[in-house]
């Protein structure tokens, strides 16, 4: 049996185990392998075995929000097994619990020798990427101290300090040196005639810095009841469609996943806060551009994610002393890391700026959720952070001197700064990638809908109305200049992006979907755009490709050239429904909702390209994030579009 990693998630901790339960170490792949709390993995082994054998699965570990799995010693079809094992597994905060019965089939009693084989090596998530990149670490130290009731692993380096501890109930009879650094845990079970022993395990991870008070919850039954608690909370007061229950399971699912995806951030005033991350297992992280689309899908249902997640950008907003990383004053974060290769400077990511489009996707969150809630104080509080991301799109962004928000590649950071940022997203149709500046057609619209909505703000908060009308002013003069200078006449669409020169990136993408949701776009050329994206080449049945089939450029395995993304859906959704396209934002819906349908109802990052013509199964995409935030939010978001049709 293929042993697969299956997810379990709680705030900024998840653990990724096999389909035994078990935690191998094993470097590279599409999925990190093991227990991680803020970036670090604190679990980088962890096996069972019995009589020193690795048992045989009877059932392995399903996906779900606990991890179990039944298992029995090796034997064969003359020697029915001796006992069998139930494994049960579960991640709370800085925490994992597993609980391990163990039941005799014999009529007379049995002694068992059980044993867990557990290390944790504290490498950083950025060293278990696939880009075969390595880091000095000097003058790293790990050491393992045995106790009455377990182990306590220790790494440090410098000033920085983390540690696992891990304790048992009973405690084991034995902690054996493995001669690889690992340490075994081991038992003999007395086991009564058809009896039954267990085993409670419970892991606490101390990340550096973290100088909380810490309790482990007792079992995975009460880390259970501890998320179906949170989870509940999400869903209280959703009305949920009664006519479309597919679409009404998907909301539930994502509401589910967004519950266990909050992190934890700090407000201006030093408050805290919990806010989506970006997802699991890569990026259980704030991300300032995933953070704002997962709010702003979200905000009908729970408008107080939106407040904390505009509390915690600005918070991080850069400032003029000591901005880092392509930062400018009044420019929002894309990125907040905690791990060892961030503090130390040797990944960009503790505070990385990177991004052209999340700093107007702040203003458009506040614009937003002022207009919805009608909490003007928080509009206010924030009115000096939303002026200064304002300046920061008329300055360093490009919008006086270039008149768009402009982007260059980032030697050691991201190549593309807006949403589809790998490094060949942005491309012409034959595939051919821009040199120099870069000016993303997506990111104009956010631009636009930013300028406007603080506007009023403005106007109607602020009571600025010398201010409102200036930036109403550059909202329509960036209108014009860009159905001007993005608009292709030949294939009567918009360009993905302009280059340094002004040209034109002339491949079709689902980014002009954006500037449906945005308003950028006059009627007529909404109109064409809309039912542009809809045609065989663009719409998979599953939802639109990232990039036209056709073009050389399009591949549907890859990243942004071709996939499908259900929160790059979800924009389109609602702007086909802005131009008053509602058949087709109920068709590209419909799909998304029977993807769901198909894996569980929970939408996965991305997609394969592939149509549903040929591929009656939406083909799974390989390096995806399991649990996203955006494609959690994205049923709600369907939900506001389309209503329960």
């Amino acid at each position: 049996m293929t042993d697969r990693h299956h997810l379990l998630v709680r705030g900024a901790t998840f653990a990724a185990v096999g389909d035994r339960g078990d935690i191998s170490g094993v470097r590279g792949g599409s999925s990190p392998d093991g227990l991680f709390v803020r970036d670090a993995r604190h679990l980088s082994r962890w096996q069972l075995t019995v009589e020193g054998a690795v048992p045989e699965v009877l059932t392995p570990v399903a996906d779900g929000d606990t991890a179990r799995c039944v298992l029995v010693p090796r034997g064969g079809r003359q020697e029915p097994p001796a006992h069998t094992l139930f494994r049960e597994q579960a991640v709370g905060d800085s925490s994992f619990v597993e609980t391990v019965r163990v039941t005799s089939n014999r009529p007379v009693p049995t002694t068992v020798r059980l044993a867990i084989t557990a290390d944790a090596d504290f490498t950083d998530q950025f060293e278990l990427r696939s880009d075969h990149r390595t880091y000095v670490k000097a003058g790293a130290q790990r050491s393992r101290v045995v106790m009455d009731d377990g182990i306590e692993f220790t790494y440090r380096r410098a000033e920085w300090t983390s540690c696992t501890t891990i304790t048992a109930e009973p405690a084991p009879d034995a902690v054996e040196e493995t001669g690889t650094g690992a340490r075994r845990l081991v038992w003999a079970l007395e086991l009564e005639p058809h009896g039954t022993r267990e085993l409670v395990l419970r892991v606490m991870a101390r990340p550096h810095g973290d100088r909380r008070a810490l309790r482990v919850p007792r079992d995975p039954a009460a880390v259970n009841a501890q998320l179906h608690a949170l989870e509940g909370e999400f869903v209280e007061g959703v009305a949920f469609p009664t006519g479309w229950p597919e679409l009404a399971a998907a909301c539930a699912r994502g509401l589910a996943d967004l519950a266990a995806l909050q992190v934890p951030a700090t407000g201006p005033d030093g408050e805290e806060l919990r806010v989506p991350a970006g997802g699991a297992p890569w990026f259980l992280t704030l991300l300032g551009r995933d953070t704002l689309l997962t709010s702003l899908f979200a905000l009908p249902y729970r408008p107080r994610t939106a407040a904390a997640t505009l509390l915690a950008l600005a918070a991080t907003q850069a400032t003029g002393a000591g901005a880092s990383r392509v930062g400018q004053p009044g420019k929002i974060v894309h990125e907040v890391r905690h791990g060892e290769l961030a503090h130390f400077g040797q990944v960009p990511y503790g505070r990385y700026y990177g991004s052209v489009d999340a700093t107007p996707l702040f203003l458009v969150l506040l614009g937003a959720y002022t207009e919805r809630t009608g909490d003007t104080a928080l509009a206010r509080r924030l009115e000096g952070h939303a002026r200064a991301a304002v300046a920061w799109m008329l300055d360093h962004g490009g919008l006086t001197s270039r008149g768009y928000l402009v982007y260059r590649a980032d030697e050691g950071g991201l190549a593309n700064q807006n949403w589809k940022d790998s490094p060949g997203a942005i491309c012409c149709a034959d595939g051919t990638r821009p040199t120099g500046a870069v000016m993303a057609a997506g990111a104009q619209g956010y631009a636009y809908d930013a300028l406007r909505r603080t506007a009023w703000v403005a106007r109607t908060v602020w009571a600025d109305e010398t201010y409102a009308a200036l930036l109403e002013q550059a909202a329509a003069d960036l209108r014009d200049r860009f159905q001007r200078d993005f608009w292709m006449p030949e294939p009567s669409f918009p360009a993905l992006a302009l280059d340094g020169r002004g040209r034109r990136i002339d491949a079709l993408a689902s980014d002009a979907g954006h500037l449906l949701w945005t308003g950028l776009l006059d009627k007529e050329y909404g109109e064409l755009v809309g039912r542009r994206l809809l045609e065989p080449d663009f719409f998979s049945g599953w939802g639109v490709r990232t990039l036209a089939a056709g073009q050389p450029a399009y591949h549907p395995l890859s990243y942004h050239r071709g996939s499908v993304w259900p929160h790059d859906n979800a924009l389109i959704t609602l702007g086909l429904a802005r131009y008053g396209l509602h058949d087709e934002a109920r068709t590209v819906a419909h799909a998304l909702v029977d993807a769901a349908t198909a894996a569980g109802h929970r939408l996965p990052e991305v997609l394969a390209g592939y149509g549903r013509d040929t591929h009656p199964e939406p083909v799974p995409f390989p390096h995806a994030c399991v649990r996203e935030s955006r494609s959690a939010a994205a049923p709600l978001a369907l939900l506001t579009a389309v209503g329960g049709a």
